[in-house]
């Protein structure tokens, strides 16, 4: 892939939106699951459960790319787009929180990115203001898909709860599935125990508890403004735990970036992967 190609597409991503209003909606509905948008890089469609008395749906974008092409994760590293979901603000529909799957690491002629080459679900969790009443959720989904080119892929999908008792097994085992697929929480054999950014804003020092048996982890750090830190210097065991150093570069965070903002951490040890925040207060 054209690493021009690829960084024009990650500082044009707002005008690749307004483009890709062209492409052709999906529109309808079957049960509790939209119909399928398509294009040359994949097809994408909604899934969504009834509203709980409280008014929480669960629901998920699924995405299916095209043998050979790839879409990303929430920070896709050093090119590309991460995954947008809007949902129409009426029947007092909000969207609480989107998840994401274990990404891979791909590097393609020193241009390093996080997403995936396989079919995968993104779930997510709205809320609805009234629960009891007829629900249709009415969404956007904007995604970038890749391969020797970049297409941007944006798609309408409606969705009617109003009758809906459930989804079909195979949705539900597909829901299912991505709850299985996302990082684990923090926990006591595996967790972030200490970080600063240290010497003058050069890097990011980080303390981590691995599971038994791992010597090496793969660390992703995504900062403020879309930048995922990938490289890990001076590897060290102190106490029995990881130790390292993930420099900033050339284009260090500015001091607003500590205040009051958190940093998202994706540790990939073995098969297993734990994600969580960095405070910085």
């Amino acid at each position: 892939m054209s690493i021009k190609l690829r960084l024009s597409f990650r500082r044009h991503a707002s005008a690749a939106l307004l483009a890709a209003t062209a492409l052709l909606p999906a529109h309808g509905t079957q049960a509790a699951t939209s119909n399928w948008a398509q294009n040359d890089g994949g097809r994408m469609r909604i899934i969504a459960l009834p509203a709980t008395a409280d008014g929480t749906v669960q629901g998920a974008l699924q995405i299916e790319p095209t043998r050979g092409w790839i879409t990303y994760w929430k920070e896709p590293g050093q090119a590309g787009i991460p995954p947008q979901v809007v949902v129409s603000p009426g029947n007092g529909i909000t969207l609480e929180k989107m998840d994401f799957p274990v990404p891979s690491l791909f590097d393609a002629g020193g241009i390093k990115d996080l997403g995936y080459d396989h079919a995968v679900t993104l779930p997510f969790t709205l809320k609805v203001a009234a629960p009891s009443a007829p629900l249709k959720i009415r969404a956007s989904a904007f995604i970038g898909l890749c391969r020797n080119i970049c297409i941007p892929f944006q798609a309408d999908f409606e969705v009617d709860l109003t009758r809906a008792n459930g989804l079909p097994l195979e949705e539900n085992l597909i829901l299912d599935e991505a709850r299985r697929k996302l990082p684990e929480k923090p926990s006591d054999d595996f967790s972030v125990t200490h970080y600063m950014v240290a010497n003058g804003r050069e890097k990011l020092s980080l303390a981590l508890r691995l599971p038994e048996g791992v010597e090496k982890p793969q660390i992703f750090v995504a900062t403020p403004g879309g930048r995922v830190l990938f490289d890990q210097a001076s590897p060290r065991r102190i106490e029995g735990l990881y130790v390292v150093d993930m420099p900033f570069g050339k284009h260090p965070p500015g001091e607003s970036a500590t205040t009051d903002k958190h940093w998202d951490i994706l540790v990939i040890a073995g098969n297993r992967a734990m994600e969580t925040k960095l405070a910085f207060d």
